[in-house]
């Protein structure tokens, strides 16, 4: 399958215009009303588990990484920091993406509490990934609609010095992972009005905020509470001579970010763009239960795309509900391989994208409420409501 060749910067539409015009008609799997409405409540207990479980995991690996540097077991450390950095890896973008939803905690007060913790110890800025999300979920892979996941999506772990950077320290980023010096740039960027590149890019933040400059303030103000959190890590870890504070607390999301890298990347990478069904435009893969919990479920990211307002520890089951209308679910190593295969086919034509088989549309006869099924949690902020 073809698709056109991506629009120059100066020929896209404005997002104004793009709301008024572009209207995707999304299919959505039939699905019994009431075990969708069951599927869609959220449970605080749950969310302890996933929010909480995280969280706990990685204190848990930051003390012994703390323990070993004050007794000087300098082998063990570097094992310590590159555990430890898996972990705080699946902050940004993962666990502040699934909180910024609102859809892990039926207490909205807890969602938004763990929210902030994810999000400041990760240098991520909810208020401007909000705007950029609400588009990616609205528009998924349309070129004027969604400027967040941009095709097609390089395959850099060919590239020594990214597989390098991807095991150790990650410093100049890529699809699905963060960069030290873009991320911490681009948050001081927006800290003192610029318009940096610390979730998204220059180009699509510039876009955004010209069309919804009402959003602009907060993203300037938590950015503000990034740099302060930073800061005052970085004045404990001289004071106290406790250097590794810092990779502790404020690199840890820079840090061996390899198992992040091998279970985003295939969520769209060779998929189709400008397509009304997210089957074609999305994957869901399978995993082992430890990567399952520190990606936060979204290995089930058809599901989650299909019906985004299912927190993210119910869509396994949503999958089982759905999964006669779905496609094939991919392992891991089956969806690198079709990525890889893609990749070759790109390389003689640069505008192939892999069609995915699916079953044939299906009529509803038991329809769930539009609103509920087009639902995307609190993530979209107010001027996109």
């Amino acid at each position: 399958m073809k698709r056109q060749l991506k629009m120059t910067v100066t020929t896209r539409r404005s997002l104004l215009e793009v709301r008024k015009t572009l209207r995707p008609n999304w299919y959505r799997c039939p699905i019994d009303p009431a075990a969708f409405r069951e599927l869609m409540e959220p449970c605080d207990y749950k969310g302890w588990l996933q929010a909480g479980g995280h969280l706990v995991i990685f204190c848990l690996t930051g003390c012994l990484t703390i323990y070993l540097f004050l007794v000087e077991e300098w082998f063990w450390l570097v094992f310590s920091l590159f555990f430890h950095g898996i972990v705080g890896s699946f902050f940004k973008g993962l666990a502040a993406h699934e909180l910024g939803h609102g859809s892990v905690f039926k207490t909205k007060t807890l969602n938004a509490i763990f929210l902030r913790i994810y999000s400041i110890v990760s240098w991520h800025n909810f208020h401007e990934y909000a705007v950029s999300h609400t588009y990616h979920h609205r528009y998924t892979l349309h070129e004027d609609g969604d400027r967040e996941v941009v095709l097609p999506l390089e395959i850099l772990i060919k590239k020594p010095l990214y597989l390098l950077q991807i095991l150790t320290i990650n410093f100049t980023g890529g699809p699905v992972t963060s960069g030290l010096i873009p991320v911490v740039k681009g948050t001081f960027e927006t800290a003192f009005g610029g318009y940096g590149e610390s979730v998204i890019s220059k180009e699509w933040s510039t876009a955004l905020y010209a069309s919804h400059p009402h959003e602009r303030e907060p993203a300037v103000r938590w950015a503000r509470s990034i740099i302060a959190f930073h800061l005052v890590v970085l004045i404990l870890a001289i004071s106290s001579d406790l250097w590794i504070l810092p990779f502790v607390l404020s690199f840890q999301q820079f840090t061996a970010n390899w198992l992040r890298y091998l279970v985003g990347l295939p969520m769209h990478c060779g998929l189709r763009s400008n397509v009304n069904d997210f089957r074609k435009c999305t994957r869901s893969i399978t995993l082992d239960p430890i990567s399952e919990f520190l990606y936060w479920r979204m290995n089930w990211h058809l599901e989650h795309h299909m019906f985004a307002g299912v927190p993210c520890y119910n869509l396994k089951k949503l999958h089982k509900l759905v999964a006669h209308d779905m496609p094939r679910v991919r392992t891991l190593t089956g969806a690198w391989r079709e990525m890889m295969e893609i990749a070759q086919k790109q390389k003689v034509d640069p505008a192939f994208e892999f069609d995915t088989p699916v079953p044939p549309k299906k009529n509803h006869n038991q329809p769930v409420h539009k609103t509920s099924a087009e639902s995307i949690g609190d993530l979209a902020p107010r001027s996109l409501q």
